[in-house]
């Protein structure tokens, strides 16, 4: 069985101001082009179907017709909920897609029938666990200790009673201990929400979804798909990819990936002003990449990030690094009331930009101080 292996599409997200929306219809047109070439039976879709539980009216068309798109190539889907989906919005009309083939998995209710697909070496069992908080467990089995996720999660793959002499995969969407995580991902201070990777072990393969790297996490059956675009500057050195998967007899299972393009890519650059607008140091390079620009100039460019988008028209952010921004000064109040103003705002001023005040800023400062104390 030939399968392929999505997660956190986030289908209406904003970054920065910036709807990804344009870039998601582009990837997910990319993704149905690459699997009319592959041909697999059946996609997996590992949870974070949208960026909200509430997602826009663009983004329910946009998995509309990705999921119309996947059903007329006769493939089947299997779509669970992560914890930015709504696990009751989300699996809406599964009676009537299943019938499309496009299963979704139901709001947990700690009851587990495996979906069933044959091939030529007998049937694989698909298991969907949507993301499971301990709450959700403990409310399906009263009866079971269950306090932390791994106990969720381990309770769950316990129930499922799955038969170890056949092929089985698990659709799932948790955090699991030792993953490289990103920062446009939502996971709880401490660990809290960690499992071990050791609880899929039982499965031929883990289709895992909710960390953005694409990575396998202990065997190399256990496996993040992560997101197919960039949705963070901490992944700018990262490649998204489509998981192929191609499992045959009990015990053997080949991975590989195919490169997914962006529409724009998600870089950062640095310099001075004067050499950003260069044009020798921008021509050849795709300005329209979404930038995160760091400025290296001492003194701030006035409407700086108006002026650089007239050649980079998606910067999303902005920042400084040079002398002002690299102290680590600790600016405190100070009480002595026998220092004059304008020694205290010499100072206060070496502390915020780790240098003294000029002369003629020293000037400029004594003049506008006198002219404050004549008018009160």
């Amino acid at each position: 069985m030939k399968f392929a292996h999505l997660a956190d599409l986030h289908i209406g997200k904003r970054i920065n101001n910036f709807s990804m929306l344009e870039d998601q219809k582009y990837i997910l047109t990319q993704v149905v082009n690459i699997l009319q070439k592959e041909k697999p039976e059946a996609v997996f879709i590992a949870g974070d179907i949208y960026d909200t539980p509430l997602p826009p009216v663009e983004a329910v068309r946009l998995l509309d017709k990705f999921l119309t798109e996947l059903a007329e190539l006769k493939m089947k889907v299997f779509i669970i909920s992560g914890n930015h989906d709504s696990a009751e919005r989300l699996s809406f009309g599964t009676g009537l897609l299943n019938k499309s083939g496009v299963y979704i998995s139901p709001v947990f209710t700690g009851i587990f029938s495996p979906i069933k697909i044959q091939d030529e070496y007998g049937s694989v069992n698909i298991y969907m666990l949507p993301f499971l908080k301990p709450v959700y467990a403990k409310k399906a089995w009263p009866e079971e200790d269950i306090r932390t996720y791994d106990d969720a999660v381990r309770t769950a793959v316990e129930k499922m009673r799955i038969d170890r002499e056949a092929r089985n995969i698990i659709i799932a969407h948790q955090f699991v201990t030792g993953a490289q995580t990103s920062d446009s991902e939502e996971i709880s201070i401490g660990g809290l929400d960690n499992i071990s990777a050791e609880i899929f072990y039982p499965f031929d393969y883990a289709a895992l979804g909710h960390i953005h790297r694409p990575q396998q996490i202990g065997r190399a059956f256990v496996r993040y798909a992560g997101t197919p675009l960039k949705y963070s500057f901490s992944e700018c050195g990262h490649k998204k990819t489509l998981v192929i998967v191609n499992i045959k007899e009990k015990g053997k299972v080949d991975i590989s990936a195919r490169n997914l393009q962006p529409l724009h890519d998600m870089r950062r650059i640095r310099g001075n002003y004067a050499d950003l607008v260069l044009r020798e140091n921008y021509e050849g390079t795709d300005t329209e990449d979404y930038l995160a620009v760091t400025l290296t100039d001492e003194n701030e460019i006035p409407d700086a990030i108006g002026k650089l988008r007239t050649i980079y028209p998606n910067i999303m952010k902005i920042d400084y690094d040079n002398k002002r921004t690299q102290t680590n000064n600790i600016i405190t109040a100070n009480t002595e009331k026998s220092k004059l103003p304008i020694d205290m705002l010499s100072e206060f001023y070496a502390l915020q930009n780790n240098k003294p005040f000029s002369k003629k800023q020293r000037n400029f400062a004594e003049k506008l101080i006198e002219q404050i104390w004549e008018e009160h």
